[in-house]
């Protein structure tokens, strides 16, 4: 049983750390969907903090496990949110559901890890 409270406090957290630059979006090549996202749309840094600081409880999809060796310990937040973006490649708008997975750090440093299109819907907790 996941308490509303405990993710509300959790996003109170993140948003913090968003706000102070205190977070970075993985970009590395095990992260290429991350990567698709900035050449697909035109997205810029700006754009996503502000999304990221646009979530709600109610985006709140699940915790995972860090399934990474060695960071078993570490519980991973998953949110989904749509977001009008435009085609990097096109004059099109397009509604692009997202799903953010963060990982925060005990030195409250907030490690966006997923940042991309959804490639399944989620389901939401709290909806």
């Amino acid at each position: 049983m996941i308490d509303r409270k405990e993710i509300e406090q959790y996003l109170a957290e993140v948003k913090k750390a968003v706000e102070s630059d205190r977070y970075r979006i993985e970009r590395n090549p095990r992260r290429q969907d991350n990567i698709d996202l900035f050449l697909d749309y035109i997205i810029d840094e700006a754009k996503a903090k502000e999304i990221l600081l646009s979530l709600t409880v109610l985006d709140f999809s699940a915790i995972l496990q860090n399934e990474h060796k060695g960071f078993e310990h570490e519980r991973l937040y998953v949110f989904g949110k749509d977001v009008i973006l435009l085609e990097r490649n096109g004059t099109e708008e397009k509604t692009v559901p997202l799903y953010i997975k963060f990982n925060k750090l005990e030195n409250c440093f907030v490690i966006v890890i997923s940042f991309h299109k959804q490639k399944y819907p989620l389901t939401y907790y709290f909806r």
